[in-house]
């Protein structure tokens, strides 16, 4: 076609199009490079591998978490006066080696303790403290009480509250610099507000997330098919559901060091274990009688971490899921609380644990 005055193109439409299309080529780069830094995380050895035995010394947390009256309200207004997005709970014990990783191996890299004090106030409590709280609703209660209340079963465990005083988040147990990163930009930058946690990280993972890989096998996990439903004849024993997926660091060390030890497997074998690829489609009828997969029954459950053990009674209700790091001692503790039925009498772990003397 020859170009005359009348159809050439508009100098001033062809400079907009030229400026759309750096910004979404911008936009795929930024896109793509968010891909990779969530890709290419390697974890320090120090997070999955350690002595969760107490410690000998008492653990002291960073000077920079907030000295606070422990009036959650007042906590939260100070912090927003401070431009911060929110404020963290953090629930702790003083010997505690999970809460040590926090502390040394998470806020040890400069990275995560700037992003962190840039968007959030941290404030301290002691599962086992006697000091009096005043949570966001204004209930006063002991730190204790609180703890109790929140279910904080495995220390650390952190609340992310919103500007509005709203629970955002929570962390149980310890998560290791990459998987804990994540959670601070997720509440910061507002994530929460429209997908879960375990999207927001398959979107940042991108392909990778869904990598096949071969899953560490045991001799005591029940072959398929997959027929778990307790919800009409009680089952012989509890059950154990196993999530994992291939080239899983976290899953190998898990096999190799608690799975490893007789005191964890003998106990183990007093329940039905079965063992799926959180990202697979393998057909499963779950305790409850839901005929699924175990990659949207992995979803529905709100489950973002391997290896993620679920734990269910006789009937298919859930009694505890260890969905964080975890090593032999922890691990036993939970082993002996359910194969002992110390469950049935007292259902609050945090109790159990009190009452047992663990």
């Amino acid at each position: 076609m020859r170009i005359t005055p009348d159809n050439r193109p508009s100098r001033r439409g062809s400079t907009a199009f030229q400026q759309i299309t750096r910004i979404i080529i911008a936009g795929a780069l930024i896109t793509l490079l968010h891909t990779i830094a969530f890709a290419q995380q390697r974890e320090p050895g120090g997070a999955f591998e350690f002595d969760d035995l107490p410690l000998q010394e008492p653990l002291e947390h960073p000077k920079w978490f907030k000295h606070s009256f422990l009036d959650l309200q007042e906590d939260l207004n100070e912090a927003l006066a401070a431009d911060k997005k929110g404020i963290i709970v953090y629930f702790g014990q003083h010997r505690c080696a999970y809460c040590k990783l926090l502390m040394t191996v998470n806020f040890g890299q400069q990275d995560i303790t700037t992003y962190t004090r840039r968007n959030f106030d941290i404030i301290p409590i002691d599962i086992w403290g006697v000091d009096e709280v005043t949570d966001i609703d204004g209930v006063t209660l002991t730190e204790r009480e609180f703890a109790l209340r929140e279910k904080t079963n495995f220390t650390p465990s952190l609340i992310f509250y919103d500007k509005n005083g709203s629970e955002a988040f929570r962390l149980r147990g310890y998560y290791p610099p990459y998987k804990f990163r994540a959670a601070l930009e997720y509440v910061a930058d507002d994530h929460f507000r429209k997908e879960s946690f375990g999207e927001f990280l398959e979107r940042g993972s991108g392909a990778l997330a869904f990598e096949p890989g071969e899953l560490n096998d045991e001799d005591f996990f029940s072959p398929p098919p997959y027929a778990l439903d307790r919800s009409r004849f009680p089952a012989d024993r509890p059950l154990a559901v196993f999530f994992e997926q291939g080239n899983c660091h976290a899953c190998n060390v898990l096999h190799s060091q608690p799975l490893n030890e007789n005191a964890i497997t003998d106990l183990f074998r007093q329940f039905e274990n079965v063992q799926l690829d959180i990202y697979a489609d393998t057909p499963v009828i779950t305790p409850d009688g839901e005929m699924t997969s175990s990659k949207k029954w992995a979803r529905k459950l709100g489950l973002f971490y391997t290896p993620s053990i679920l734990f269910f009674d006789r009937n298919g209700k859930e009694i505890i899921r260890v969905d964080s790091v975890v090593q032999f001692y922890r691990l036993r503790n939970i082993l002996l609380f359910i194969a002992g039925g110390g469950y049935q009498y007292q259902p609050n772990y945090q109790l159990w644990r009190l009452d047992s003397g663990f």
